[in-house]
């Protein structure tokens, strides 16, 4: 029997909670008569609910939260307190490439995820590359969810890729759980055996139609491969080889070309869509235009696009090489306005790992590096410190861009806040425990990041996944075995849409 038929749904079963009424934080908890045990009990917490912040107590039975109250006097096997700590709901990081099976030296499912353990993420879903096979039909799909069994630290799901050839695979993905599709419009991959391709324009039309019948999102990385790619040969014929030389290559109009175009051909089709790693303020005006006008769209940005400028990227070599490209400090300001206006649905590491080897050139040539970001572990902690602490972002809006907006839109129904009948997924943060980042504290496979030397004015200090402990820093980092499992998600007619 295959994974796809043998594996359910993980949510759990509501009826195993003995559930009580809350009005108003008030204590007044009606049940059966009775003190209960609970499992867990997380008490005198800054819980920081959908809209609204407050100190409140949470108990946890059987991996979901049963009971919100101002105070809660039940017993518990395991208490703990979060005095003058945020707790948030885990992130939920849509943007992750896994590379196991078939590159695992880069970056394996048990390293990976004790990062995101880390870093207080509790879900993320995996990208349809960098592994070999890259998930582009159930085959690949079945090595995939062999390859994670067991080894997860966090939840987890996978997106299906859209790539020439495979459009007749795109209906079996859907029916083995994938949770959405993955394109690129640049450039990408190898001449190996399985590797991921970009789409060509007959390709991404043919995709968005079938997958706007099969009711799923397209996730696209925009940005015009003809032009990316005639411009580095010109820049590499000249010995024009420098982190700014990368830059220059990939302008933002590449970037805005591209989603143009995505956008044009969805409204032609119908597919609903979700822009991937936009570091452009003009590329997130052009899809809000296009949400205004109805299309169903939504963006995300990532932490290095809003800490990191192309200056910088000057200092740190490789390590912060990504595309697209880091951009310029004015450029950046721009986006964090497009951010502080509520215009970016949600924030994602874009995780993509590879060993040192392949951020390193002989001859100094930023073209032969690999460009990828190694991050997840600080998307939280650094993003609270730039938005939240230093430009005054509600916590509110930054809890549903990295935790609820990303869960609904992508079915993970049971994830993403901390409310009644979810599952407690949560974080501790400590909003005055300032550290600098270091070698010393990755999990990753390879121990490198632009971020090392980079200090960082807060700190996760706890995760929890369906209510059980998986990192505790003071606690000697992550704690217990693999306890994430694979989440299906709900029916693609039970996704949201764009965020109000």
């Amino acid at each position: 029997m295959s994974f796809c038929q043998n594996t359910h749904f993980h949510f759990q079963n509501l009826k195993r909670i003995q559930f009580f009424k809350i009005q108003s934080f008030s204590n007044q908890i009606t049940g059966r008569g009775f003190t209960t045990k609970y499992d867990t009990l997380i008490k005198n917490g800054k819980v920081v609910f959908r809209n609204s912040v407050k100190i409140a107590d949470l108990a946890i039975q059987n991996g979901k939260i049963a009971v919100i109250a101002d105070k809660i006097e039940e017993t518990a096997e395991q208490v703990y307190d979060a005095s003058d700590q945020y707790v948030m709901p885990g992130m939920v990081d849509i943007h992750v490439h896994m590379c196991e099976p078939g590159r695992t030296e880069w970056e394996g499912f048990e390293t990976g995820t004790k990062a995101l353990a880390a870093g207080g993420t509790t879900t993320y879903v995996d990208m349809p590359l960098n592994a070999l096979p890259a998930t582009t039909t159930k085959d690949a799909l079945e090595k995939k969810l062999a390859a994670a069994a067991g080894k997860n630290y966090v939840d987890y799901a996978f997106y299906g890729g859209l790539v020439p050839g495979n459009l007749d695979h795109l209906k079996e993905l859907s029916d083995c759980g994938v949770v959405a599709y993955k394109c690129f419009m640049a450039s990408c991959g190898t001449d190996l055996p399985g590797d991921f391709k970009n789409v060509d324009d007959y390709t991404l039309y043919a995709g968005m139609k079938k997958l706007a019948e099969l009711g799923h999102i397209l996730l696209i990385h925009a940005e015009n491969a003809a032009i990316t790619d005639g411009l580095a040969e010109e820049m590499i014929k000249q010995g024009k080889t420098s982190p700014a030389d990368y830059v220059a290559t990939r302008p933002v109009f590449t970037e805005v070309d591209a989603i143009k175009r995505a956008l044009y051909f969805a409204k032609q089709t119908g597919c609903k869509l979700h822009f991937v790693h936009v570091s452009s303020a003009e590329g997130v005006e052009e899809i809000t235009k296009a949400r205004n006008e109805g299309q169903d769209v939504t963006l995300e940005s990532c932490p290095h696009y809003f800490t990191i400028t192309t200056a910088q990227f000057a200092e740190i070599g490789p390590l912060a090489k990504c595309s697209p490209p880091l951009r310029s400090e004015a450029e950046q300001e721009k986006l964090w306005e497009g951010l502080k206006q509520g215009k970016i649905d949600m924030l994602t590491s874009d995780h993509s790992p590879c060993p040192p080897v392949m951020k390193d050139s002989e001859t100094g040539n930023i073209f032969e590096v690999w460009g990828g970001i190694t991050g997840c572990q600080n998307n939280v902690d650094l993003m609270f410190d730039e938005a939240v602490k230093k430009r005054n972002i509600p916590i509110t809006q930054f809890t549903r861009m990295i935790a609820t907006n990303p869960a609904e839109r992508f079915g993970l129904k049971s994830k993403g806040e901390i409310a009644l009948a979810k599952d407690a997924d949560l974080l501790f943060l400590d909003p005055d425990r300032p550290y600098t980042v270091s070698a010393e504290d990755l999990y990753y496979r390879h121990k490198h990041s632009p971020y090392i030397g980079r200090k960082i004015d807060c700190r996760v200090t706890k995760t929890f996944l369906r209510g059980q402990l998986i990192f505790d820093l003071d606690g000697g980092g992550i704690t217990g075995e693999p306890v994430g499992k694979w989440i299906r998600p709900a029916k693609v007619s039970d996704y949201a849409g764009v965020p109000s």
